[in-house]
């Protein structure tokens, strides 16, 4: 088992790429400085079609921050690179909307093998 956090950016803003490059290329470098960080994955939107009638995200960007076990997790929100990452947001192309914040446990329930 591992854990995830999750910060999920359903936001409105000018220019979306402007806001993941921001991202990329400045936030993630403070993110991996997080004692205890495993990995970063980012999830950004991709059209798609479903035959079936579903509830579409709107979420312009989903970054998953891994760790090993909520002590390493909880132990990088109180070091200075998570204080770095809080002021490097003050940074990020103008948005409107919500961001929320979720830890995860992490299971991983199938994989095709081979």
């Amino acid at each position: 088992m591992s854990v995830s956090y999750f910060v999920r950016y359903e936001i409105e803003l000018a220019d979306r790429e402007a806001f993941v490059t921001h991202y990329r290329k400045h936030h993630v470098p403070i993110l991996a400085r997080w004692p205890g960080i495993e990995r970063v994955m980012l999830h950004t939107p991709l059209d798609w079609n479903d035959p079936f009638p579903v509830n579409r995200g709107r979420a312009v960007l989903l970054a998953q921050l891994e760790f090993e076990s909520r002590e390493a997790m909880e132990a990088a929100f109180r070091s200075p690179e998570r204080a770095e990452a809080r002021e490097d947001f003050k940074r990020f192309p103008a948005f409107s909307g919500s961001v929320t914040h979720q830890a995860m446990e992490t299971h991983e329930a199938w994989r095709r093998s081979g």
